[in-house]
């Protein structure tokens, strides 16, 4: 990578980290529900003999979702890069007397801490900008145990312009077909102004 290259990718790198950090600053969360993914909640009820390992949850937000996998027995662990998420993850871990673990780390280009049993996330894949897909699938496959469980929750439906920018079933199966094996994909129970615009997907690590 030239010296011109690294100063750009520095640049955006920077610009979105500061741009999700003012959303937090702002109190502009509109995609805040102060409760974990319905789909979720569903998928660990309705599989409670599957066994409880690491979990990370990259872009993990303000917390809900690495509560309800704490509470269910997972070994939870966060990961934001903007820190007011990183704050409020903690206060929210800390007022629910969890153990789960939250820090501020850039999922797309980090290594990892360590490697996860299961990787969760919840529209991330949306979040970011699409000409960094091909970086999402490098790093869940950084991030995630051969025959590690990738569970994900993408948006199908949302109005432009984004962040969220949508992706379809096609798209996932053309981007980590080649290194997951697909357990299963269905619409999932969602937060009420998403109903029927997300879809739910399991994958397993080849």
């Amino acid at each position: 990578m030239s010296a011109t290259q690294k100063s750009s990718f520095a640049n955006r790198k920077c610009m979105s980290i500061n741009y999700w950090e003012n959303r937090y600053q702002t109190k502009d969360m509109t995609w805040e529900k102060a409760a974990p993914v319905p789909g979720l909640v569903d998928f660990l009820a309705e599989h409670p003999h599957l066994p409880r390992e690491t979990i990370c949850v990259p872009g993990c937000g303000t917390g809900n979702d690495v509560c309800a996998l704490a509470a269910a027995g997972f070994q939870a662990f966060g990961y934001d890069f903007a820190p007011s998420a990183i704050t409020l993850a903690t206060e929210k871990i800390k007022a629910a007397k969890l153990r789960a673990k939250v820090a501020l780390a850039d999922f797309l280009h980090d290594e990892p801490p360590q490697k996860f049993d299961w990787l969760f996330e919840h529209t991330l894949f949306c979040a970011i900008q699409p000409s960094e897909r091909d970086n999402y699938v490098r790093a869940v496959r950084r991030w995630l145990k051969p025959g590690g469980t990738y569970l994900a929750v993408n948006y199908f439906i949302c109005a432009p312009p984004g962040p969220p920018w949508p992706t379809t079933r096609e798209e996932q199966w053309e981007r980590f077909s080649p290194h997951f094996e697909l357990v299963a994909d269905w619409t999932p129970r969602s937060y009420p102004n998403r109903e029927g615009k997300e879809r739910m997907f399991w994958w397993r690590r080849k």
